[in-house]
């Protein structure tokens, strides 16, 4: 077998940056807790954490998703629950648009030789620390579909009603990728608590973290509405933390 070979690219071209892709397993019932009547938990209670660096609006954007195995209408994927950017201008028309639940955050992200640290930092918490190393190449997998998971709705006007202006849909993200590269690391993935990124507490790892870094190829991406959710099993999941779907409080963090 061939062994891959990295992608080359120009000195300071930021077109194929790697994505340091964390996963786990958590309790099942924490992520059944987050997730909305209609969004089932998938057949495994895992965790999938993406720091990447990626050219949005023709400049950098440094972010952080964060993911858990989920089901709507019998298809197996993904509710995101937040994605932090250091992008003010494309968290605005994201939500307006397609209800990606982008928020401000700031993310580090480097290389230096064969050491990988991340961190992720929202309203003065560092929620998130990876530090690691390049332990090999990994073999390439075949092409893969994934979904993803988020909603859209907007709340009516009316403070003293439950009605909605466009009241909650499913939007489906469908993906194909290929992989051009993939390396296996080594490192340790540190959770930190936070009110309003609530990763450490909410989705506590029951697995030993599992991290390494892959360079896509992007195949195929399509974004569509989907079926509505119930308005009344919707309502408590509706208040959420600042622009992601963690359940929240006028906005910030549950007080109660």
């Amino acid at each position: 077998m061939t062994t891959p070979v990295s992608p080359m690219t120009v000195p300071g071209e930021i077109i194929n940056w790697p994505m340091l892709k964390i996963s786990y397993l958590t309790d099942p019932a924490s992520i059944a807790a987050l997730l909305p009547p209609g969004i089932e938990p998938g057949k495994t209670p895992k965790v999938t954490i993406t720091i990447y660096n990626f050219p949005v609006l023709n400049e950098p954007e440094y972010g952080c998703v964060v993911n858990v195995d989920a089901i709507y209408n019998g298809i197996e994927g993904e509710y995101t629950l937040g994605i932090a950017i250091d992008q003010e201008a494309a968290i605005y028309g994201s939500h307006e648009r397609w209800g990606q639940p982008k928020y401000f955050g700031e993310t580090k992200y480097f290389r230096l030789m064969d050491t990988i640290t991340a961190s992720v930092t929202h309203r003065g918490y560092t929620f998130l620390e990876f530090h690691g190393k390049v332990s090999g190449v990994g073999e390439i997998p075949p092409e893969f579909e994934t979904n993803e998971w988020w909603i859209k709705s907007l709340r009516g006007v009316d403070m003293m009603s439950a009605d909605y202006d466009f009241p909650p849909h499913v939007v489906r993200v469908y993906s194909k990728y290929g992989t051009a590269f993939i390396e296996k690391l080594e490192g340790e993935l540190r959770l930190n608590d936070s009110p309003w990124d609530p990763v450490a507490s909410r989705l506590p790892p029951r697995s030993e973290p599992q991290a390494h870094l892959w360079t896509p190829v992007f195949l195929d991406r399509r974004i569509t509405l989907e079926g509505p959710l119930d308005i009344e099993g919707f309502h408590p999941f509706a208040d959420t933390i600042g622009g992601s779907r963690w359940p929240g409080e006028n906005g910030g963090p549950k007080k109660s």
